[in-house]
């Protein structure tokens, strides 16, 4: 199971933006170079968080985008959410195989499904900050390979 990279990047601003002082917006040129994130590829990833509630945005000169609540309120689950992540399981209908097999595939799967929501849910932003230092946790995230998350093997075509 894989950590999508959208995923890992929005982690990744969330965590510089959590530095910044309440009520301070960081202009995404900003954040991307510190963070050493693709410009463009950002900007969708915090639209996708700003949608989500998670972050809020300014214009002008001095504009940027900050964190919409308090960082310990913020849940992993939270942020894997605004890109539909974990996905939905699913099993596709297979001709010839079981209706059994295939139930009992999505049971299992809808079984670790709820249980990598309740692992997201249990971890805040806070927590991330705090225990380790943004650029350590960022190189985390950048570096996970496995993560719960159903391969593209599952996912709807």
């Amino acid at each position: 199971m894989k950590l999508s990279r959208t995923v890992a990047y929005a982690v990744h601003a969330m965590l510089q933006l959590s530095d910044a002082p309440t009520g301070v917006a960081i202009s995404r040129s900003q954040l991307a170079a510190v963070g050493r994130l693709p410009e463009r590829f950002l900007l969708e990833v915090l639209h996708s968080l700003i949608a989500r509630g998670l972050l809020r945005s300014t214009r002008g000169v001095d504009g940027g985008f900050a964190l919409a609540m308090p960082i310990d309120e913020i849940k992993m689950r939270d942020i894997f959410e605004a890109f539909n992540f974990p996905s939905q399981p699913f099993v596709p209908d297979i001709d010839g195989q079981s209706s059994m097999v295939r139930d009992q595939l999505l049971a299992v799967l809808n079984r670790a499904y709820s249980a990598a929501l309740r692992e997201l849910e249990k971890l805040s932003l806070a927590e991330l900050h705090r225990n380790c230092s943004t650029k350590a946790v960022a190189r985390m995230v950048l570096d996970l390979n496995t993560i719960v998350r159903p391969s593209n093997d599952f996912a709807a075509s």
